[in-house]
């Protein structure tokens, strides 16, 4: 019997972040923050050769990215706090909504650089994977481009368990194969990821700051 129900698309305010439901309004933001070389390097976007290069290229990657439906919830991530309070520093998404079989996946996520390597990723995933839990989802996924050693490293640091290797899952934006690493967490596992969150987020202190 199904146990999920769709969450409500309303902010979620940790300590250092903020995550508000995404809104045009915020695209200005979200440019600064994504549009660079090493963001889009490591497979956001499709890779880099999705990298926008100007405003039109921009404004069609934007049309394709952000689409709120039934089965998908864009967020906008904001600081909280000091001197660069309100500041977009990225996005993520809840998406593949499946309220049949109880299951979600937590990706399309792109962090300003600035910001690599602060509270803002592992809170990002403390709100997001405590939402689809709380709202009866059973596994949440999460996943990467399996030749994308950063970001497959915050996944197992995260604590999710690796499933395998999809092959040739997708296109690149220069046409090539991806491999895509799956990994997730069910909803036993939540207490033990949740609480290896919980530690590392106690050890930051302060205020994320971009200067």
């Amino acid at each position: 019997m199904t146990t999920s129900v769709r969450p409500p698309a309303e902010p979620l305010i940790g300590r250092f972040i903020r995550l508000d439901p995404f809104s045009p309004d915020d695209l200005p933001g979200l440019r600064t923050a994504l549009v660079h070389a090493e963001v889009f390097a490591g497979g956001y976007g499709g890779g880099p050769a999705g990298l926008p290069r100007d405003d039109v290229s921009w404004a069609e990657f934007a049309a394709g990215q952000w689409q709120p439906s039934a089965v998908s919830m864009p967020w906008t991530i904001r600081l909280v706090g000091g001197p660069d309070h309100d500041t977009i520093v990225g996005t993520s998404t809840i998406g593949d909504l499946d309220v049949r079989h109880d299951g979600a996946h937590i990706g399309w996520t792109g962090y300003d650089p600035r910001v690599w390597g602060t509270a803002v990723n592992p809170e990002a995933k403390r709100l997001l994977l405590g939402l689809a839990f709380d709202h009866g989802f059973e596994r949440v996924r999460i996943q990467a481009d399996s030749i994308n050693a950063r970001s497959r490293g915050a996944i197992e640091k995260l604590g999710a368990v690796f499933e395998g290797v999809m092959r040739h899952d997708r296109r690149r934006a220069d046409g090539s194969w991806r491999d895509t690493a799956v990994y997730s967490v069910l909803r036993d596992e939540w207490p033990r990821v949740r609480a290896g969150l919980d530690a590392r987020l106690a050890a930051f202190e302060g205020a994320i700051t971009l200067g």
